[in-house]
């Protein structure tokens, strides 16, 4: 299913959701959040926080893929992205940054 709208997503999870049996309690209990903010996301709520809806994505067991809309389509376009490389790049700057800074800290 291609999501394109914050509803769109909303009706993926609450899918998911009761297709694993669970209620919004249950869901909310296992992501670390609010019955109400599951409530909500399921609704379409356009402003919630990312890292939740993912903690909540993973929490489901929905597995999220990332196309070029030409190679969608059967169209040539560029490489398909590695989003495990750019996350562990994205982690090692940031373990970096950490580091340099303790460093610094350290020495005044």
């Amino acid at each position: 299913m291609r999501i394109r709208t914050p509803v769109d997503l909303g009706a993926v999870i609450r899918d998911r959701r009761t297709k694993l049996g669970l209620d919004q309690k249950s869901l909310a209990a296992k992501v670390g959040v609010s019955r109400q903010w599951i409530v909500e996301v399921e609704k379409g709520k356009p402003r919630a926080e990312i890292g939740l809806v993912l903690r909540t994505v993973e929490a489901l067991g929905i597995n999220l893929k990332s196309e070029d809309p030409g190679t969608a389509k059967g169209q040539k376009g560029p490489p398909p992205i590695d989003i495990d490389s750019i996350v562990a790049g994205a982690r090692e700057k940031e373990n970096e940054a950490t580091e340099n800074h303790a460093r610094t800290h350290r020495h005044s």
